[in-house]
């Protein structure tokens, strides 16, 4: 799991809360992490693996969107900093005499010390960078239906995806290892630099993407609209589409994280106590302890939820697609071309011109948007045909108008 506990528990003169969690059952929660993160794992490849690219003319094209990119990122740095809890757990259940020597202050070793600060700062930067990710994904999507955005906007998803979580994890680790590990200040006030640097991308994504997706929801229904004016049914579906998935998204998030803004507020809130051992915080304790091995099986998960919210379950399947899984959208530029190449002939006076500017962002957009789902492809195909079609009769009226 995910916590800026694991930075302080590295200090040996960590305080009592934190000692409160990590003594509580240490062996049996590094196992549920280890199993959760081992599941993950397996079931992410699980899949991945049977994932093949569609050919044929509904193909995407071999440049990827910044959308799958930015996807492929998160996708990394979390399977990276799922590797990170399971090389810290399978280390604190295989080496126990390791692990102990990580809080004797006054040892020669320094390479249990190391180790404790360089996983527990591994794992932070890595799932930082994925909450960075995440929050570029929602920009994106913004940006694109407002046709802001593109290929050339990657490269700023990388500075500030990367640059912010390194800029954060190396700020709240001064803060929390000043002077050095083995004098490491007791107390909140050098903690909790390290506790806002760890949660600011988390609560950046759970505050600002729905706001972000709300926005995005609006923009493609008015998108969806200016097309012909009209907002038919299978265009309602579309919209409905998009925000069934951003609902998905945001509620994996909420249900993978909230158990640790939960337990770090009752864990500050027993610091803040004279006695942490009191009678009467029995109920905190103990609540503490179980948002504690929460995290543990959640955290991990995240990834694997996440893939299922934007891709639902492909795996397993041996690449046995029905062709209706490819969602292929028909460039408007080239009805617009067939249009405009139909009313070279005078006497056709009822012929109206369709504009091809704009319409291919458009759909590519929220091909974007929808990639993935089963539910919107027979809905996105129907309406792109019913648009042609359209097109196409304008373009040639009936013979009792000539």
């Amino acid at each position: 799991m995910a916590s800026p506990r694991l930075g302080t528990f590295c200090c040996p003169t960590r305080d009592a809360a934190t000692q409160l969690v990590l003594s509580f059952q240490p062996r049996a929660f590094h196992a549920v992490c280890l199993g959760s993160g081992g599941l993950r794992l397996v079931l992410g490849l699980l899949q991945m693996l049977p994932r093949r690219p569609p050919a044929g003319p509904g193909a995407p094209s071999t440049s990827p969107p910044a959308s799958a990119r930015i996807l492929k990122a998160a996708a990394a740095c979390d399977v990276l900093g799922c590797l990170g809890i399971i090389l810290r757990s399978a280390v604190w259940l295989g080496f126990p005499d390791f692990v102990e020597n990580i809080s004797d202050g006054n040892g020669t070793d320094i390479w249990p010390a190391a180790f404790c600060v360089g996983s527990a700062m591994w794992i932070q930067l890595l799932y930082s960078a994925c909450f960075w990710w995440l929050f570029c994904y929602a920009v994106d999507a913004y940006l694109v239906i407002r046709r802001s955005a593109g290929l050339s906007t990657i490269m700023l998803y990388h500075i500030m995806a990367w640059g912010l979580a390194l800029l954060l994890c190396a700020e709240g680790a001064v803060m929390l290892y000043y002077p050095s590990v083995s004098r490491c200040e007791r107390g909140l006030d050098h903690a909790i630099p390290h506790y806002i640097t760890t949660y600011l991308p988390l609560l950046l994504v759970l505050v600002a993407n729905p706001v972000l997706f709300q926005k995005t929801v609006t923009a493609v229904a008015s998108l969806l609209k200016g097309r012909q004016g009209i907002y038919t049914e299978n265009e309602r579906r579309m919209g409905a589409v998009i925000k069934i998935r951003f609902f998905k998204i945001m509620l994996v998030l909420i249900a993978c994280w909230l158990s640790n803004i939960i337990n770090e507020s009752l864990l500050f809130y027993l610091e803040m106590q004279p006695d942490i051992n009191a009678g009467s915080l029995k109920r905190v304790r103990d609540a503490a302890k179980t948002t504690w091995f929460i995290m543990g099986i959640l955290n991990p998960a995240q990834g694997f939820l996440l893939s299922l919210a934007f891709y639902g379950w492909t795996g397993c399947c041996m690449g046995l697609q029905s062709p209706k899984m490819v969602i292929q959208w028909e460039s408007m530029t080239t009805s617009a071309a067939e249009v405009v190449g139909s009313c070279v002939r005078p006497e056709n006076l009822t012929c109206r011109k369709v504009a091809p500017v704009g319409g291919h962002t458009s759909d590519e957009a929220l091909s974007m948007l929808s990639e993935g789902s089963d539910a919107s492809t027979v809905e996105i195909h129907t309406a792109s045909g019913s648009r042609k079609e359209n097109d196409v009769d304008m373009a040639h009226p009936t013979q009792g108008h000539l």
